[in-house]
């Protein structure tokens, strides 16, 4: 039985070589979803690669409040520089989010996405899954039902496969269960399953996937990875190292291979239950 997966590079606009790297990919139907920091300095020139895509490859919002600065004026008084992800996990779960602010700046990065891309994103999700914690969650959710056509939001209360065992279940239980019976409660589409999550550390990137291609429910799922270019202007990128390796492997025939030997084909798998 054939089944589907919506495979997602995260981070674009983020960085010009990630941008590079992540378009080359989405124009050659190497991927079929593409997530987008608008946030960024580069975002806003980076969004003109995204002209012309594959009608297979859909374009959503990654929402950021860990990396950078934010956009709107009224956040960043409180934060002239975003939390890291410890520090914001922290105060979500200790109810200290200025979630007025929070809310402006939600608004403000939907509005950077549709001023640079000339459309809503047909879905959204969260740099380091911040989408789903207290305090950010209902913001979200309250957004995403005014955006016309009403996007998909990336659901992060199952998450599937190998890797980082303690990844997976910190992004389940930092709020990823309480998004998904969310998005059941208020009948928006998101994706069965999600695969993924590991260290970056791991090597053999091609071993992981076909772990995930295996762990793949009937039903389909989502994978979001993090491929990308360096270019000599670049800012700093902790995970430049894994970025070039997963890169590198769905550009290679290696990839096209596992897919077929796992009888799994790239395509839409957002739904409502």
């Amino acid at each position: 039985m054939t089944r589907t997966l919506a495979l997602c590079a995260d981070d674009f606009g983020l960085a010009p070589g990630i941008s590079v790297g992540i378009a080359r990919l989405a124009h050659s139907q190497r991927l079929n979803a593409i997530s987008c920091i608008t946030n960024s300095p580069h975002w806003a020139e980076q969004a003109k690669r995204l002209q012309g895509l594959p009608d297979s490859v859909e374009v959503g919002l990654h929402l950021n409040f860990t990396e950078g600065a934010p956009l709107s004026a009224r956040l960043a008084r409180r934060w002239p520089t975003l939390p890291s992800l410890p520090s914001l996990l922290a105060r979500a779960h200790l109810h200290m989010l200025p979630r007025a602010e929070m809310r402006n700046e939600v608004h403000a990065q939907l509005r950077a996405f549709i001023n640079a891309y000339g459309e809503p994103p047909r879905f959204i999700d969260g740099h380091q899954h911040v989408h789903h914690l207290p305090g950010l969650r209902d913001t979200l959710l309250d957004m995403a039902e005014h955006v016309q056509p009403l996007p998909a939001l990336r659901n992060t209360g199952r998450v599937l496969g190998p890797g980082s065992g303690f990844k997976r279940w910190v992004i389940e239980r930092s709020g990823g269960r309480a998004l998904a019976r969310a998005l059941r409660q208020r009948v928006l589409s998101h994706n069965p399953a999600l695969l993924g999550a590991y260290d970056f550390e791991a090597l053999d990137y091609g071993s992981l996937m076909r772990g995930w291609l295996k762990a793949l429910p009937p039903e389909g799922g989502l994978l979001f990875c993090h491929p990308g270019l360096h270019e000599p202007d670049d800012p700093p990128d902790a995970i430049a190292a894994a970025r070039s390796r997963e890169q590198a492997y769905l550009a290679s025939p290696e990839f096209n291979e596992d897919l077929v030997d796992a009888g799994v084909v790239l395509g839409r798998v957002w739904r409502t239950v």
